[in-house]
């Protein structure tokens, strides 16, 4: 890897149009290269400094022209984001002084960091593991409270913890079943008690389960909550995202059929972030292009997870029954619109006896109160309350690890239940190992195995 060398390392760690900046350097030479520009009123030199300590100066060029008044923080190896020493300038957030603290620093050694070269440096190093490496990334594009949180349990390690459990749950099956194999020429003695293997593999498997089922959450909350808009043409549909996003990002008008193509955009609901998709109106048209759009809008429909039918007058039975069949097994909320106009307002508990869904009445046109509305979203999402304490999934591929990983602990089940041998099973066992090692990394080493069965089963004493 490109990562895996003693190069000292420069970036702008902070984002760029700020008041104030921070320019990490980070390396066996970070905190010399950095003394080689500051200059401090009192003369303390960097060199000097103990870990975890800021110091007051100007950083000047090799001429001595001053480029800026700045205060470094240095941080030693081991005690630092990276592992390795690290200085920290903190500088006024002109682009113009940014790029030349960046260039004297290069001038005396450093080399411009690679995209994450800090983020890998700090796993290479030991900081964090795989799942925190990428909880950073996460943490950085959190849009809302639940991603926010959901990333600070990943990088503070409540994920990796969990994993460690399972993981020394599989090292106990794996030395049990080594026992078996190495001492299966001695008919008198029995090691693996294949009842206890089963209970530990079969809780491995559910807590496996659990974590896999919960991408489904996580995913949803990471990704927004896919909404789709439907009825006929001249409901309402597109004022009602409008009112939703709060901007006028659909076209609105009287004329049937305006809405031709998909229109998409999110916002957020009682800190949930909720994706909205505006659909071409539903009816019948030999318009091709309008055609066209509301194939789009059956296809839509498919990857909602909730449907909001707008609807201005009573439904046919006709029309009830086919997005009664085009939204089976999603949440469905009926919107009488245009409350407004009496003449278009009536009762939907008498129109709509084909569904037993909730059903919101309202003018999008002129109610300025949306919360019946955005209640009765927050509650068909049934999104639970997310701490920074919760273990949800939000990665793919954690998730396909776990798939996979679910998939080799069920074999070792199947195969204990049907009496096989121990070589076996170890073969789905180890499998099932890898696939979460490739999460965290730290694969059971035979080493590892050999210390546990001599650490808790004091084989020949």
């Amino acid at each position: 890897m490109a990562y895996l060398n003693d190069d000292t390392i420069c970036a702008l760690a902070t984002a760029s149009g700020g008041a104030m900046a921070i320019i990490r350097v980070s390396g066996t030479q970070a905190i010399s290269i950095a003394d080689a520009l500051f200059v401090s009123p009192t003369g303390h030199r960097l060199v000097d400094s103990r870990s975890h300590t800021a110091h007051y100066g100007t950083l000047r060029e090799g001429d001595g022209e001053v480029i800026d008044d700045v205060v470094v923080t240095v941080m030693r190896a081991p005690r630092s984001y990276t592992g390795e020493d690290t200085a920290e300038i903190s500088c006024h957030g002109s682009r113009y002084i940014i790029t030349l603290i960046l260039h004297a620093l290069t001038k005396h050694g450093c080399r411009q960091a690679l995209p994450g070269e800090f983020t890998q440096r700090a796993f290479l190093n030991g900081k964090l593991d795989l799942s925190q490496a990428e909880a950073v990334a996460d943490l950085i594009n959190s849009t809302n409270s639940a991603t926010h949180k959901m990333a600070l349990s990943q990088l503070r390690g409540n994920f990796s913890h969990e994993l460690g459990v399972l993981r020394e749950e599989l090292l106990r099956l794996t030395s049990l079943l080594e026992l078996e194999l190495d001492f299966s020429d001695h008919e008198d003695l029995e090691f693996a008690d294949r009842s206890e293997l089963l209970q530990i593999a079969e809780s491995t498997e559910r807590r496996i389960r659990e974590l896999a089922r919960s991408f489904e959450t996580g995913n949803a909350l990471r990704q927004g909550i896919a909404v789709a808009i439907i009825g006929k043409t001249n409901v309402g549909k597109s004022t009602l995202l409008n009112r939703l996003l709060h901007d006028d990002k659909a076209i609105v008008s009287d004329v049937h059929g305006t809405t031709r193509d998909v229109i998409e955009d999110t916002t957020q609901i009682y800190g949930i972030t909720f994706r909205f998709i505006d659909t071409a109106g539903i009816r019948s048209t030999t318009d091709t292009v309008e055609r066209m759009g509301i194939e789009r809008t059956y296809k839509k429909l498919d990857e909602a997870t909730i449907v909001l039918w707008l609807t201005d007058a009573p439904p046919t039975a006709e029309e009830a029954e086919e997005i009664a069949c085009r939204t089976e097994g999603k949440k469905v909320i009926a919107i009488v619109n245009k409350t407004d106009l009496t003449s278009s307002a009536y009762d939907p508990t008498t129109t709509l006896p084909c569904f037993e869904i909730p059903v919101v009445r309202m003018s999008a046109k002129h109610d300025k109160d949306l919360s019946p509305l955005e209640e009765a979203l927050y509650r068909a999402a049934d999104i639970p309350e997310v701490t920074q304490n919760d273990v949800i999934v939000t990665n793919a591929r954690h998730y396909e690890a776990l798939v996979k990983a679910h998939d080799d602990i069920e074999a070792v089940i199947a195969g204990l239940s049907q009496g096989l041998s121990g070589d076996l099973l170890s073969e789905d066992l180890r499998a099932c190992i890898d696939h979460l090692a490739t999460i965290v990394g730290g694969a059971i080493t035979p080493d590892e195995t050999l210390g546990n069965i001599f650490k808790n089963f004091c084989v020949g004493k």
